[in-house]
């Protein structure tokens, strides 16, 4: 089989080029992609060149976690029957070409027991799953409180302050750059410099700046956290304020199936909304004017890759 994927060939040189994809077995499906969403954080680093090295790193590979599609063929042992809708976090179907995170393409071979079965009112929002599972799972860590301070505005910190008011906290959401300060859904965003406040029981950063952290720690309670829920190359804090608070540091890492179910359930209820956070969409064969959109542009929180036209 073959399949229209975006390949990175190397740092900043991408393409949709024509793959060949490895024969599905009995456990495995065949998932024909709708749509896929560009990832500002992992993406931008791999597309820079600037991912830290880590084992089956290299190029050229197919990026991307955020897919939703149809399941065009399901093996006994799948578990998952053809026709489903299906969130898909990615594949590593191409050979040669290494899947990093090998979601973004216009069909796929995977595990069936890796996609996840969505209602099909969720549509193209299926693609936010993966952000707002990441959001619930550094708000779900053991031993911490509610965020009473979200840093940044983008689609994560956005869905950790829906979160947070969705299980009956009340948070603020710092962000710097004016664009971004509206779209608030029942919480406050303001600027760090006009926050006199002090004593937050738990801070979680979305916004990815490793400057911030001295910051951060001086705006805790005593025995108060900082959850770093972005990506970092390396971080560095001054120790004595982090001493007289007995300041916690926590990192959310990748999320866990429990978090998606989580995330479904909510929206299933109606507590939970994902409306407004894709703001930008265009044809997968525009790929490369997509993703220097999704980098560059600060209005764009979520860019959509639509792959129907190559199915």
């Amino acid at each position: 089989m073959l399949t229209n994927a975006v390949v990175l060939t190397s740092p900043g040189h991408l393409a949709v080029q024509s793959l060949s994809i490895a024969e599905p077995g009995d456990e495995d499906v065949v998932v024909d992609i709708a749509f896929s969403g560009i990832s500002t954080g992992t993406e931008r680093l791999l597309y820079t060149g600037k991912m830290p090295a880590f084992p089956g790193m290299g190029y050229p590979l197919v990026p991307g976690y955020e897919s939703v599609g149809r399941v065009r063929i399901a093996g006994e042992k799948a578990g998952i029957e053809a026709g489903q809708l299906v969130f898909v976090p990615g594949a590593n179907c191409y050979g040669e070409v290494r899947g990093l995170f090998g979601g973004t393409a216009s069909r796929v071979v995977t595990r069936g027991a890796r996609v996840v079965p969505v209602p099909e009112s969720l549509g193209e929002s299926g693609i936010l799953l993966a952000l707002a599972a990441t959001a619930q799972h550094a708000i779900a860590l053991p031993g911490i409180e509610l965020p009473d301070l979200i840093v940044g505005h983008g689609t994560v910190g956005r869905l950790l302050a829906r979160l947070t008011i969705a299980a009956g906290g009340n948070p603020v959401v710092w962000e710097v750059n004016t664009a971004r300060a509206d779209g608030a859904c029942g919480y406050t965003v303001i600027n760090p410099a006009d926050d006199t406040g002090r004593n937050y029981r738990c801070i979680i950063d979305a916004s990815g700046n490793a400057g911030l952290l001295d910051m951060l720690i001086g705006k805790l309670a005593p025995g108060g956290a900082v959850v770093l829920a972005g990506f970092y190359d390396t971080l560095t804090f001054a120790f004595p304020p982090a001493f007289m608070r007995e300041a916690r540091i926590l990192i959310a890492a990748q999320f866990l199936p429990t978090d998606i179910a989580h995330v479904l359930a909510l929206i299933d209820a109606g507590k939970l909304s994902l409306d407004g956070l894709i703001t930008h969409r265009q044809a997968a064969d525009t790929a490369q004017d997509a993703y220097r959109t999704a980098f560059a542009d600060i209005a764009c929180l979520k860019m959509s890759l639509d792959w129907r036209e190559f199915v």
